[in-house]
């Protein structure tokens, strides 16, 4: 598949960079062909409209997340010590479409709503291959996000306030897994 155009890349990045660091209100169509350094014109071109805007992004999205379960099934430490080993946030494109996607989701942008429960749907799919017991795999999917959740607020993810690092809590998947 080729790849997109600059122009189109340079507006889904400038689209995603806006709805994380300002929100969805601020990411208007003139706000993003200015951050994109094209004209209206040019963003018009590739994305017709705002909901269109957010469609690209959220494909973008979801082929980043499927490069992501594909390692997380390769992995040699298995699907859930992955998934709660990468689940602090780095600042990567997956992390940044994700959080993007969050903003939309949180305007009441359905489909956005839609893939992120796709994405958590096929990430905890894959936990289950290795742990059957639903309760037990919700648990680790639930340490992952909310081991996300604190590494994406300001400042760092408070390790003092919790007792433990992310080797502790991979040792708490690790028991989790043999039960």
């Amino acid at each position: 598949m080729p790849r997109p155009p600059k122009a189109r890349a340079a507006i889904l990045d400038a689209y995603r960079d806006l709805l994380v660091s300002d929100g969805e209100r601020a990411a208007t169509m003139d706000a993003v062909a200015a951050a994109a350094g094209v004209s209206k014109g040019g963003l018009l071109y590739h994305f017709g409209s705002k909901d269109a805007l957010a469609d690209g992004l959220l494909v973008r999205l979801r082929e980043a997340a499927a490069e992501d379960r594909e390692a997380m099934a390769a992995a040699e430490e298995g699907p859930s010590r992955y998934f709660v080993r990468t689940s602090v946030s780095t600042d990567s494109d997956l992390d940044r479409l994700f959080v993007a996607a969050v903003r939309l989701a949180q305007a009441g942008h359905a489909g956005a709503l839609a893939a992120l429960e796709e994405l958590d749907a096929a990430w905890l799919a894959l936990i289950r291959t290795e742990v059957a017991d639903p309760a037990v795999s919700a648990t680790i999917m639930l340490v992952g996000e909310g081991l996300y959740h604190y590494s994406t607020l300001a400042g760092t993810w408070p390790e003092a306030a919790f007792g433990t690092g992310i080797e502790g809590l991979l040792g708490v998947v690790d028991r989790l897994r043999r039960a």
